[in-house]
């Protein structure tokens, strides 16, 4: 086989050929071959007829990558529809086991959907009720008044700690506020993780550590709170601390009912998240 290259006109040319039959193939980069096929007889020479190639078709491969923030949005959407028994909020577990860390915003919308839901006014309303039967935060006085007392500072309590707990301090520490589900292993295994995630959490660079977060968040939303609650039903430090103790307790029983039952009584956790294999 012989080969040869155009000139700048698209001439070429070959010497001593041998007489007999031959086949010209023309080539050229992103044009599809052309071949075409004659005889040459002794002593004679050939001129080939003009070729023109056609364009070969091109098969452009386009790949669409979401980023980790988009991802991670997604996801929070997800976890927005959680609800135990189609009622309860259940937004703060996280079923994915590499899920992206939220961004400072994403944290804020989390506690914002945690905040307002109807079914966080519901138990705020019957936690007040409950106050008023009692007779409890006696400075409040009785009656409608002293019921709305009740309210504003049983919902400001829920949404202080929420809020420095789930958003502003994990945008400071850069730590993932939600309980990370791990759904497989033996039952003492699971039982250890679920109690361990009372006093640690995923960083936002996916590193288990300290949950400086919520040790801090428990203190210092009872110390805010005794700046309004009555005179004489304000806690002493040592009182807030043994709260903040008795919380952490609560917290890790929590999250052992998280880990074995909450899921089943969850009909809306992602599908993509049965689907993969759980945090080891």
């Amino acid at each position: 086989m012989r080969e040869t290259v155009t000139d700048a006109t698209g001439r070429f040319s070959f010497a001593d050929v041998q007489a007999g039959a031959f086949t010209l193939t023309v080539l050229a980069k992103g044009f599809e071959e052309k071949s075409l096929s004659a005889t040459l007889q002794t002593d004679e020479s050939y001129e080939a007829p003009p070729v023109e190639l056609q364009a070969s078709a091109v098969t452009t491969e386009v790949r669409v990558t979401a980023t980790r923030e988009e991802v991670a949005q997604e996801q929070l959407r997800d976890e927005e529809k959680q609800r135990v028994l189609g009622i309860i909020p259940n937004f703060n577990v996280v079923y994915v086991p590499d899920a992206p860390p939220l961004n400072g915003r994403q944290k804020f919308e989390l506690v914002w959907k945690m905040s307002v839901d109807p079914f966080t006014f519901v138990t705020t309303g019957m936690s007040a009720g409950m106050e008023q039967a009692n007779n409890d935060l006696k400075g409040y006085g009785q009656g409608a008044a002293g019921y709305a007392r009740r309210f504003g500072a049983d919902y400001g309590d829920n949404v202080i700690g929420t809020v420095l707990g789930s958003a502003v301090l994990p945008a400071v520490f850069r730590q993932d506020p939600r309980y990370f589900y791990k759904g497989t292993g033996s039952r003492r295994a699971r039982v250890l993780y679920a109690i361990a995630n009372s006093v640690i959490c995923k960083g936002d660079n996916g590193r288990w550590q300290p949950n400086y977060s919520r040790i801090i968040a428990s203190p210092a939303a009872g110390a805010i709170s005794n700046l309004y609650l009555p005179a004489g039903d304000r806690l002493s430090a040592g009182a807030i601390f043994a709260d903040a103790a008795i919380g952490k307790a609560t917290g890790a029983a929590e999250n052992i009912f998280q880990e074995f039952v909450v899921k089943k009584l969850t009909p809306k956790t992602p599908v993509y998240a049965r689907k993969q294999p759980p945090n080891p």
